[in-house]
């Protein structure tokens, strides 16, 4: 299936590694042309730039002039942007609950998962609208609907981010641009599974191996398993090209059925 991506430029954010990585590999698989941006370049998203048009910027997207900078190289770069994908975002467990979480935690996972979306946007949306056709596709949580007290300021963080996108696509579609977002559950990723992940820090708090509580989650779901996060990017391909052309201010869930509501 031709999903219309060949010959555009899109900049990724948290690019160097899940979904973020799986996501610039399968753009570029597509004929796009990817800015990524990225902390720290790893080998595998070096490896892709060097078979690919895969340009990766390292920027920290957690400072207020980071995403105006990583817009800019895109420009500088393609000349342009035609699709922006909002992917960086960080969860950190509250073991100690509520009463634990600083003003300094607080201001760390707002600013990394809501306002590096909202700069980010901000700096490519004259250009999308330039091109009068643009696609941002945001990865979000299913926890911005199913709060869990473990990631609280998590939870909150990316309950704003959903909100800021279904307000922001009833403004903008009318310039051409479409707005979406994707909800994963849990994903094979190291923000789970990695040494300071989910998994470990529960595991950690409740004594607990982590291969327990991650078999514990998979259990919650209805195919028994994590998604992967070659399954996040084939659905966030789908919504940025033109296949997808009048599907706007909506949200896709993959967490495998965990969400047992309607």
């Amino acid at each position: 299936m031709d999903l219309g991506l060949s010959g555009k430029t899109a900049v990724v954010t948290g690019a160097s590694k899940g979904i973020g990585l799986a996501v610039t590999r399968a753009l570029a698989a597509e004929g796009v042309s990817v800015v990524a941006g990225a902390r720290h370049v790893t080998e595998e998203l070096r490896q892709l730039s060097a078979a690919f048009p895969v340009r990766p910027v390292v920027v920290d997207l957690g400072t207020a002039e980071g995403p105006a900078w990583l817009v800019a190289e895109a420009v500088s770069a393609f000349g342009g942007v035609d699709i922006l994908v909002n992917n960086v975002g960080a969860a950190h467990p509250r073991p100690g609950g509520f009463l634990s979480v600083t003003d300094e935690d607080w201001i760390s996972a707002l600013t990394i998962n809501f306002l590096s979306a909202v700069r980010t946007t901000r700096a490519a949306l004259p250009h999308l609208v330039e091109r009068g056709a643009g696609s941002i596709v945001t990865v979000c949580s299913v926890n911005s609907f199913l709060p869990d007290p473990g990631v609280i300021d998590y939870c909150a963080s990316k309950a704003a981010l959903a909100n800021f996108s279904k307000a922001l696509s009833k403004e903008v579609g009318p310039q051409g641009v479409r707005v979406n977002t994707v909800s994963p559950g849990p994903v094979e990723t190291d923000l789970w599974l990695g040494e300071e992940g989910v998994a470990s820090t529960v595991g950690r708090a409740s004594g607990s191996e982590p291969g327990e509580v991650v078999k514990q989650v998979a259990g919650s779901t209805v195919t028994g398993r994590f998604t992967r996060p070659e399954e996040v990017a084939d659905l966030v391909l789908m919504l940025a090209g033109e296949r997808a052309g009048n599907v706007t201010g909506a949200d896709f869930v993959i967490d495998g059925g965990l969400t047992t509501t309607l």
